[in-house]
């Protein structure tokens, strides 16, 4: 018997009301907010200069579009996606004058070839049947030559942790049972990437500092997410000398040959 299609399963259909409930707590102003953090700073200029100026670029799973709208302020034709349909209300609100649409990762409604680039931040690694299938699908949808751009969370040495409490505790493994969610090591990233027929330009590290909020404690400080001055001076010397045990996402850009 074939196996359901994504958009049909318990645990897809629970993450997603899990993004809409995340989606109606926030605020397109606060995620504009973190857009503006030196960690988010930091990691939007390593693929600014892979995006083209001339094609459509897709953010596939927009949320509240705060990347659409600092890409757009840049001079980029950034259109948004998202399958949370509360998310594109309440982003239309924020600016009529977005170009966003409802739809699903794993069947685009973009015809073959059409965009130049094709963005995807931490929104791959929620569904259980893993990445290939949406790679696919933006492999159909990216023109020859296209970018692809990646942000994919790391086993660091905290999630480990975690990990290891929660299974000694007898706990399952997922944060919470109806919101899946997985993490790749940096050779599985980029296998996945090059299976879907990607030629990879960059792979980094990202957002040290943010590893270290999840311990909580002197590493937060007031604010949505907002790491301490702690949290980032310890996470500038961890980007240098252990970029990897402390990396939060991956950031991946390739691109289709043509």
């Amino acid at each position: 018997m074939a196996d359901a299609p994504p958009e049909q399963t318990d645990r897809y259909q629970t993450t997603r009301k899990a993004w809409e409930q995340i989606w109606d707590n926030a605020s397109v102003e606060l995620e504009l907010e973190t857009a503006r953090y030196s960690r988010s700073i930091a990691t939007i200029e390593m693929y600014t200069p892979y995006l083209p100026k001339d094609g459509i670029i897709l953010e596939a799973g927009s949320g509240l579009s705060a990347i659409v709208v600092t890409l757009r302020g840049m001079g980029f034709h950034v259109i948004g996606m998202d399958y949370a349909e509360n998310a594109l209300q309440t982003s239309r609100a924020y600016d009529p004058s977005l170009t966003l649409f409802a739809g699903d990762v794993h069947a685009l409604p973009c015809a073959d070839n059409s965009l130049g680039a094709y963005l995807s931040f931490g929104v791959l690694e929620h569904f259980e049947q893993g990445m290939g299938p949406a790679l696919a699908e933006a492999y159909r949808a990216l023109r020859p030559g296209g970018t692809l751009v990646l942000t994919i969370p790391y086993p660091n040495v905290v999630h480990r942790l975690v990990r290891l409490r929660r299974r000694l505790r007898g706990e399952s493994l997922l944060t919470d049972d109806s919101f899946y969610e997985s993490t790749y090591t940096r050779k599985q990233l980029e296998s996945a990437v090059t299976e879907a027929g990607f030629i990879i330009q960059l792979v980094a590290p990202t957002s040290h500092s943010f590893t270290l909020w999840g311990l909580g404690g002197p590493f937060r400080h007031e604010g949505y997410y907002r790491t301490s001055t702690l949290a980032e001076a310890l996470g500038q010397i961890f980007r240098v000398v252990l970029p990897w045990a402390f990396n939060f996402t991956t950031l991946v850009v390739a691109r289709k040959p043509g």
